[in-house]
């Protein structure tokens, strides 16, 4: 099936509490920033940017995997976390894990901030594999834990990897949920624990997260299977290609059928 494509290379673990990741309301009218950019925390890239229509602290972060409050906090933005069009702010991107004691570079941010490449089919790996109905089981689980719809957890991964977790594409996306390892750091920040996607229960508990975060960020249910798939960025700035309607098209199949009590094939 298909591989999920991160632009993340290593995720931070420091936990956020939900209070500090709120979006800034954004305003037309120019202002400069006044973010101290001759530093910032370790593990991170300065990444200029100037702020356009409809951004937000919180979707900028999305889109660039950096934490909210530190670019709040970087940019001085105040309580509201308001932006201006046309302010120029330093995008404080996460580069490396705070456990790691080399910071790996990061190559320039894409407009995806959770893309898929065009992919070939999983290779499969012979060893022993959970039973369909357990990795079915588990997903459903994992979903109303996180509170994200199980039909659709269960509707994707049946789409990605047919409830099977020995599946690993040729882009190296992992299991049933079909998560990148880079993907599998970046919702580390999220579980707030590190995340084995070889283990059923991790992976499921990755590509839940990833829901739940795109929910966050589409108001269209069609956008958010879309963007799992394409990602958040593209879909953001293009709407959906053909082939991602094609993809969103089984899903929503798929999910229909699970609500009915059937088989997803």
């Amino acid at each position: 099936m298909r591989a999920i494509r991160r632009a993340a290379t290593g995720l931070a673990t420091t936990a956020l509490t939900t209070a500090t990741l709120v979006a800034g309301a954004l305003v037309v009218a120019p202002s400069p920033a006044h973010a101290d950019h001759a530093r910032v925390p370790d593990g991170r890239t300065a990444t200029p940017y100037v702020v356009r229509p409809g951004d937000t602290a919180t979707g900028l972060a999305v889109r660039f995997r950096a934490w909210t409050a530190e670019l709040i906090a970087h940019n001085h933005l105040g309580p509201d976390a308001g932006l201006h069009v046309g302010q120029r702010i330093v995008i404080p991107v996460v580069t490396a894990r705070a456990r790691s004691t080399t910071p790996r570079k990061q190559a320039a941010p894409r407009k995806r901030a959770a893309s898929h490449e065009r992919r070939t089919r999983p290779r499969v790996r012979r060893h022993a594999d959970p039973s369909r109905e357990r990795v079915r089981a588990v997903i459903a689980r994992t979903a109303r834990r996180h509170g994200v719809d199980p039909h659709l957890a269960l509707a994707v991964s049946w789409q990605e990897a047919g409830w099977q977790m020995h599946h690993v594409s040729s882009a190296n996306a992992i299991g049933a949920m079909q998560v990148l390892p880079s993907t599998g750091e970046w919702m580390e920040q999220y579980a707030g624990r590190p995340l084995r996607l070889r283990r059923l229960h991790d992976n499921a508990t990755a590509g839940v997260l990833l829901l739940k975060v795109l929910g966050d960020h589409t108001t269209r249910p069609r956008h958010r299977i879309g963007a799992y798939y394409q990602g958040l960025g593209a879909v953001r700035s293009h709407g959906l290609y053909g082939e991602t309607k094609r993809y969103v098209a089984n899903v929503v199949a798929i999910k229909s059928r699970l609500e009915r009590g059937l088989s997803p094939a």
